[in-house]
């Protein structure tokens, strides 16, 4: 039987590839008030982020909010910008340098930001131009939230709808007790503790905060977060037995009760009831970002010991090192199976 062959003149079209698309939160162009402007009104445009009717929150945010929270956000973003820019984008993009390498060829990893720069779209498109049509999307957020991880699902979503050929996707689900998951934190958090040049007396486990109102309305951040500090714990307790470990939550926003502890609260109340020195670790962030590096780094720190805290160390998250480069790897590998390797 004579094989059927496409006429010489047919478009020649990359097909066949598989691809990792690894997403996290997003970071303005710059440490400027203009790029922060534009980069929260993407953020906090977004539905699955502020949760009030558009009638009554697009005045508040663009008559009050982006007038005055851009200029005092820029100047926390300039305390921890560097040379390779946003922290969150440099060290997601070594990630998937990374991961790249621990992969091999057979795999493209590429990386993009949920609002700003490099987009879900763009990166989405740029991978189906070149021929990767099996393409498994990874945020990088152990935790479940719809502020988080089903914004990612709506944005890919709009993306789909826009393209004439799409992919096949996968996604990565919530990963927040995941024993690979588990085990990269107690040996990154056991071996940071261990090489402190002081003896913490508390490990505070912050996660982002939330308002308590998607607790009720069924959001299962709050459990998520709980049971990996829960977890986090008990693994612990026998690499460091005596320290103790609380949870909190940080970053609260706006006047609505949110999830509680939150972290200043509780670090001025450990400080004022006698406790001197903390460790703090922030599973819930894949990358080090403004929300670690600024806020829980330096104003974490100077309401601890103006509180009359003496010694206070933020471990770095699992960023591009070998523990979170091998659990990431793991789930990866876990998601692509029957699509390759």
């Amino acid at each position: 039987m004579t094989p059927v062959c496409p006429p010489a003149d047919h478009l020649q079209i990359a097909t066949g590839k598989i691809g990792v698309l690894l997403v996290n939160l997003g970071t303005p162009d710059a440490p400027t008030t203009a790029a922060v402007r534009r980069y929260l009104a993407e953020f906090l445009s977004d539905r699955r982020v502020v949760e009030i009717p558009a009638i009554a929150w697009k005045p508040i945010l663009h008559g009050i909010i982006l007038r005055t929270r851009p200029a005092k956000s820029a100047h926390a973003y300039a305390q921890v910008w560097t040379d390779e820019g946003s922290p969150l984008a440099a060290i997601t993009a070594a990630q998937a340098r990374a991961l790249q390498v621990l992969l091999g060829d057979g795999v493209k990893v590429d990386w993009a930001m949920r609002y700003g720069n490099p987009s879900i779209p763009s990166r989405l498109q740029a991978m189906k131009d070149a021929g990767y049509d099996r393409i498994l999307v990874a945020p990088l957020y152990p935790q479940y939230s719809g502020a988080t991880t089903a914004s990612v699902m709506d944005r890919l979503g709009e993306a789909m709808g826009k393209m004439r050929w799409q992919p096949a996707l996968r996604t990565l689900p919530p990963y927040y007790d995941d024993p690979a998951y588990i085990g990269a934190l107690e040996e990154d958090v056991a071996a940071q503790v261990a090489a402190l040049d002081f003896v913490p007396e508390v490990l505070l486990v912050s996660f982002h905060g939330m308002p308590q109102r998607t607790l009720e309305l069924g959001d299962p951040y709050h459990c998520h977060c709980r049971k990996t500090a829960r977890l986090l714990a008990q693994r612990l307790a026998v690499r460091l037995p005596g320290l103790r470990v609380k949870t909190s939550f940080q970053s609260r926003f706006g006047r609505a009760k949110w999830l509680e502890p939150a972290t200043e609260a509780t670090l001025e109340g450990l400080a004022r009831s006698g406790t001197r020195r903390i460790a703090v670790t922030a599973p819930g962030f894949s990358a080090d970002c403004v929300e670690t590096l600024e806020e829980l780094a330096i104003r974490g720190r100077e309401v601890f010991e103006a509180a009359g805290g003496t010694r206070l160390a933020v471990l770095p998250c699992l960023n591009d090192g070998t523990n979170g480069m091998a659990m990431l790897e793991t789930l990866v590998r876990r998601e692509l199976a029957g699509w390759w390797g």
